[in-house]
């Protein structure tokens, strides 16, 4: 392509959807063949004043390996291993295209092949449970900085959030650090009351900090019962969204390493609930909506 160039005349198709809020553009690579770089791509279709809106863009492409692949770009064009609700709705753009039956499929991600069971609701909706796979400890799989430890992060003192306590009620927060990865790398961090957490500047602290060398997604949960928790996140590279699945995901991991949870709990986000298993031993599995919002057409241009 050359500097700049418009795509096609006919526009790029997109699909637009989300899984409890938390919302992607996508663009069915069995179907779509325009050239684009999606790295240029994501931060305009995303931007919610002058693009389609969203928390980035999601391609499903052919796989070799499975029923379709899923790329993930977040909203600052930055490219992710795995997107839980994104995981989903790919899922259901799979089948309610034709691409599989409902069912039993799996989907090719950046942390491997992962397994799903697909059921339609309408041809718009699908219910969707997914194997999200074993969870991530070890400071270099998540990754951490090696230098500073060598043992799995659990309830740890070690802080990344400093002495900021002008922002926040400190009786309400445990400064305390889990990290977990599913794919992608998650902070979680207990306390109160996640309404009173001051998201907007604690989430770029954490999301930045040195001590994360690929930047981390993060988390404030606040537990409610030990089957269910409350939630909120600052998503690398997106800023605060919805609901985000593997984060979730993580929070059931941390849940149960530090104590405060069962095997199954419910995660309320601020898009709606997650259910969330783990045994200790294998994967996580993650249950929730995918829902599609609108067909477009974008002729914007792309570098």
């Amino acid at each position: 392509m050359t500097q700049v160039e418009r795509i096609g005349p006919k526009g790029l198709s997109f699909i637009k959807m989300h899984g409890l809020g938390n919302d992607y553009v996508y663009i069915d690579r069995f179907t779509e063949s325009a050239l684009f770089d999606p790295v240029t791509l994501a931060p305009l279709l995303a931007d919610r004043h002058r693009g389609v809106g969203g928390d980035g863009l999601i391609l499903i492409e052919p796989s070799d390996k499975a029923t379709a692949k899923m790329r993930m770009f977040n909203a600052d064009g930055s490219e992710s291993a795995m997107c839980g609700n994104g995981v989903r709705c790919v899922g259901h753009i799979v089948v309610s295209r034709g691409y599989s039956a409902a069912g039993d499929l799996t989907i090719e991600t950046g942390r491997g092949v992962l397994g799903m069971t697909v059921s339609p609701v309408s041809s718009r909706v699908s219910q969707v449970r997914v194997d999200m796979g074993c969870p991530l400890l070890n400071p270099e799989d998540i990754p951490v900085d090696t230098a500073s430890v060598s043992e799995p992060i659990i309830d740890s003192a070690f802080s990344v959030i400093g002495n900021h306590s002008e922002w926040w009620d400190s009786s309400l927060l445990d400064s305390r650090m889990t990290c977990v990865s599913m794919g992608n790398p998650h902070a979680i961090f207990y306390c109160g009351d996640v309404e009173k957490v001051p998201l907007e500047m604690i989430g770029p602290l954490v999301e930045n900090h040195k001590f994360f060398p690929q930047r981390i997604n993060v988390h404030f949960v606040q537990c409610q019962s030990r089957d269910r928790v409350k939630m909120v996140t600052w998503e690398r590279g997106s800023g605060p969204t919805q609901a985000c699945g593997t984060g979730a995901s993580a929070v059931c991991v941390a849940g149960r390493l530090t104590g405060r949870t069962n095997a199954m709990i419910k995660a309320e986000l601020p898009g709606g609930e997650l259910e969330l298993s783990w045994d200790m031993k294998g994967s996580v599995y993650m249950s929730g909506p995918a829902e599609e919002v609108f067909l477009g057409f974008w002729q914007g241009l792309v570098s």
